[in-house]
C-alpha cells in the first residue's frame, strides 16, 4: 500500500528545528508535501539563505521518512527554500505566543495582559507568564554572600533532573554568576529576527547579562536601563514551554526586583539566608518586599547551616543556628531546606557543574534535591489563592507606581 500525505506529515512531526527545538511544521517551515506512488517530495523553508543547519535539517527529514514503510529516504526529494521576510515575522510572532502587543513597541509577551488598567495614552506595561502554565519563582536574599546563586542553579538542575522543563533568568545584572556556575561562561546565545534563543546546560535553559558582556566588564546602569533589560530578557527571549522559571535576583530590594514584580504579577519568591542573625534580618526585609510588590513568598532556604567534619561526623554550626526557621516564621512560610556547608558545592559552581549533578547523594545534594521537591509542592499549593498583602496604611504597593 502506498504511503499517504497524512502519514508523511505525521512522520515529519519528529523533525525539530535544531536551534529552536519545535517541529518544523509548527514553525511554518514545512511548505508542502507531494506523494506520487512510492515517490515523496518534501518542501522545507529555511529561516535564512545559506542556513548553516541545512544539511542537518535535510538529514533529519530523510531519517523521519525512513520510518515509513515503502519509502526510500535516499530516493525522496527534499527541496530546501528560504522564508520571506513576512514568513520570518510570522514565525517570530508564533514563538512569542501570539499577536504582537497592540499600541506598544511591537514586542509580544507570552500572554496578553498588556496595558490593563493603564490610562489612555500611557505606554502599555507588558506582563509575562500569566497563563498559569509556567510557575515563576524569584530567588532573593537580603544581602550578598549567602549562596543565593548556588542555590538557584542547584534547584533548577534538580527540577530538570526530575523531568521538569526549567529555565533560569540571571537577573543579577551587576553580579551575574549563573553562566560560570552552569558551565556556559564565554558562550553567546543565537539571535533570530530580534529574538534570543537561551543557552542550555544540565537540562536548563539560561539567559544572563553575562552572555553579552565580559566577566571583567562592570555594568553601570540606572533604573530605566535595568527595567528595559529585564523586559527584553522576558519578552525577547524564546523560552519555549516551561514548567518552572527561576529568577536569580540581585541582593536587596532595588530596581530590578521592583521591575520584575511589575512584569510578573503573581510570581512567587523564595528567600535564601544563612543561620546568623544579621543575614536573617535582611532576608526578612526581602520577603516583606515581596508582599508589597505582589510577589508571593513560598519558603525559606537556610544555606551553610552547619559544617560536618569529614573525619568524625561532628556538626559545627559556624554561622549560628535557627536563623532560617525564624525568618520562615516571621514571613509565615515553611523552611523548605537546610543546606550544610560543603566545599564541593562551591567547587561545582566554579567548575560549572551543580552539586545535584556531580554529587547528588551527598548530604548537601540530598538537601537541595529535597528542597526542590518541596518548592514544587508549595508552588502548586498556592496557585489560585489570594495574595495576603501587608502594606502599611496609606502606602502603595511599590510595583504599581514604578514607571520609567
Amino acid at each position: 500500500m502506498a504511503v499517504t500525505e497524512d502519514q508523511v506529515r505525521a512522520a515529519l512531526r519528529q523533525v525539530l528545528d535544531p536551534e529552536i527545538g519545535k517541529p518544523i511544521e509548527d514553525l511554518g517551515m514545512l511548505k508542502g508535501i507531494e506523494v506520487e506512488g512510492d515517490r515523496v517530495r518534501v518542501y522545507v523553508l529555511l529561516t535564512i539563505a545559506g542556513c548553516p543547519l541545512r544539511e542537518r535539517i535535510d538529514s533529519d527529514v530523510r531519517r523521519a521518512l525512513g520510518t515509513l514503510e515503502g519509502v526510500d529516504p535516499l530516493g525522496a526529494e527534499v527541496i530546501l527554500g528560504e522564508m520571506t521576510d513576512e514568513q520570518r515575522q510570522a514565525m517570530v510572532t508564533t514563538l512569542r505566543g501570539g499577536a504582537p502587543a497592540q499600541g506598544g513597541d511591537g514586542h509580544a509577551g507570552h500572554d496578553h495582559g498588556h496595558g490593563q488598567g493603564q490610562p489612555a495614552g500611557m505606554p502599555q506595561q507588558p506582563t509575562f507568564f500569566t497563563d498559569g502554565k509556567t510557575t515563576v519563582i524569584t530567588v532573593a536574599s537580603g544581602k550578598g554572600g549567602v549562596g543565593k546563586s548556588s542555590v538557584t542553579v542547584n534547584l533548577a538542575s534538580a527540577l530538570a533532573s526530575e523531568g521538569h522543563r526549567v529555565g533560569v533568568l540571571d537577573a543579577d545584572v551587576w553580579g551575574f554568576s549563573v553562566p560560570r556556575m552552569m558551565g556556559v561562561s564565554g558562550q553567546r546565545p543565537v539571535a533570530f529576527n530580534e529574538m534570543i534563543l537561551p543557552l542550555e546546560s544540565h537540562g536548563v535553559r539560561i539567559i544572563s547579562m553575562g552572555f553579552f558582556v565580559d566577566e571583567e566588564t562592570p555594568v553601570i546602569w540606572r533604573g530605566p536601563m535595568l527595567h528595559k533589560a529585564i523586559n527584553q530578557f522576558l519578552g525577547d527571549v524564546y523560552w519555549g514551554e516551561l514548567d518552572y522559571l527561576l529568577i536569580d535576583l540581585p541582593p536587596g530590594t532595588g530596581d530590578v526586583s521592583i521591575s520584575l514584580a511589575s512584569f510578573l504579577p503573581g510570581a512567587q519568591m523564595l528567600v535564601v539566608t544563612t543561620p546568623q542573625e544579621a543575614a536573617r534580618k535582611v532576608a526578612e526585609r526581602a520577603g516583606k518586599m515581596a508582599e508589597r510588590t505582589h510577589l508571593r513568598p513560598i519558603g525559606v532556604i537556610e544555606n551553610m547551616s552547619w559544617f560536618e567534619c569529614p573525619h568524625c561526623g561532628d556538626r559545627t554550626r559556624i554561622f549560628g543556628e535557627g536563623g532560617g526557621q525564624e525568618a520562615a516564621d516571621t514571613l509565615g512560610v515553611p523552611l523548605v531546606g537546610q543546606v550544610p556547608l560543603y566545599p564541593p558545592l562551591r567547587e561545582g559552581g566554579d567548575e560549572g557543574t551543580p552539586l545535584v549533578v556531580s554529587d547528588p547523594d551527598s548530604a548537601a545534594g540530598r538537601s537541595l534535591r529535597e528542597a526542590a521537591r518541596r518548592i514544587a509542592q508549595e508552588s502548586r499549593s498556592i496557585v489560585g489563592k489570594p495574595l495576603n498583602l501587608m502594606v502599611a496604611p496609606g502606602a502603595q504597593p511599590a510595583g504599581s507606581a514604578h514607571q520609567h
